[in-house]
Formats: structure tokens, sequence, C-alpha cells
């Protein structure tokens, strides 16, 4: 049973899209031409896609993600938290502290999920006193946060509400009242079955 369950996880982790497609996603607010999510779903979500890793020279370095931890304060922007772990040519990660980062939001009508868009590193605070997030562990955590931002979503809606706004042209996304929020240029709410519907 342990080795079918070191089997799973490290699946996942090689495989971080295959993840995020096997999460549920709760059915969103649709009113008018917006679709919204909240903050608990969100978070639900990405507590489905972590822990994720990060390999860097031939993977003599690894860069561990994990314990995503989402707010959405007043602005545009939201903010992730994360712990960080490094290990060195195979060993035990070793934990190097908590990252917080800030970032726009984009939804990719394509992928029917909402995005990480020009994500920031605003903060860092060291597992240990006297730590500091040194260049290499920078720069591995750049490259996975711009491969991350790029490829996987913070939240991807329901195909079947997702399936019916193919169509439909983005006009914005953001972070509006706590709420992930895009704007479509014609009313979805009139496309969705009422039986999909929620929060109205």
């Amino acid at each position: 049973m342990n080795s079918r369950l070191s089997f799973f996880l490290a699946a996942a982790l090689a495989l971080p899209l295959a993840a995020t497609a096997a999460v549920a996603s709760a059915a969103p607010a649709i009113q008018g031409r917006q679709v919204s999510v909240d903050a608990g779903d969100v978070q639900q979500y990405l507590g489905g896609t972590f822990p994720q890793t990060h390999d860097a020279l031939g993977g003599l370095l690894e860069l561990t993600v994990s314990h995503p931890q989402l707010t959405l304060p007043p602005g545009n922007r939201l903010n992730l938290g994360f712990d960080l772990a490094m290990a060195t040519a195979g060993g035990a990660p070793t934990p190097v502290g908590k990252v917080a980062l800030s970032s726009a939001l984009r939804y990719d009508t394509a992928r029917q999920g909402f995005y990480l868009e020009q994500p920031t590193v605003d903060d860092f605070q060291p597992a240990q006193a006297g730590g500091r997030l040194d260049s290499r562990t920078r720069e591995l955590l750049n490259v996975w946060l711009a491969d991350y931002a790029r490829k996987e979503p913070i939240y991807k809606l329901d195909p079947a509400i997702a399936s019916l706004m193919g169509a439909l042209q983005v006009e914005s996304a953001a972070v509006e009242n706590g709420r992930l929020v895009v704007h479509f240029n014609q009313n979805v709410e009139s496309l969705v079955p009422a039986g999909l519907l929620q929060g109205r």
C-alpha cells in the first residue's frame, strides 16, 4: 500500500497538469455578463494541486512549493503564500521559508480557467533565523512561478459551464469584492441552464 501511495504522489508531482485536471470544481456564481468564484472555492482547488516541484541542473537541485494560502484583499491583485523547500542531489527537502507573492488575474477561455498574470514575489520569511532567499533559490522560484503562471490555473471552471462560454470574448478578469471575476462581452446568465446557476 505504501509503495502504491508513493507511486501516486510521485506521478502527481511529475505531472502537475494531470493533477489539476483531477480536482473537482464548484459551480461559480453567474450574473449577467460576469462569472465569479469565491476565495474558499479557489483555496480548495489550490489545495488539490500542490505540492509541486521544479528540477534544475539535471535534477541536482529540486525546489518544492507547498501549502498554498490565498487571500483576496481590496484592490485588483490577489495574494498567495507558499512554503518553500530545497533538496540537493536527491536528498530530503530542507525548509527554506515562506514566500508571499501578489498577482493580477487573467481568464483563458480555451483552457477554461483563471491564471496568474505578472506575479511578483513581495516578501520572504526564512525558516531559520538569519536565513535568506539566496540568488540560486530565487532564480529557481522565479522560473517555477513563470512556468506555473503560464501553464496552470489557480481555478478551473466546471466544464459543463465553461463549454457554454467558448464563443464569448473576455473583456476583463480581476479580483473584485473578495472574488475572482471574469467579465464577458455577452450575457452569460442567459446561456446557462438554471440548474447550473449558483449564488443568485
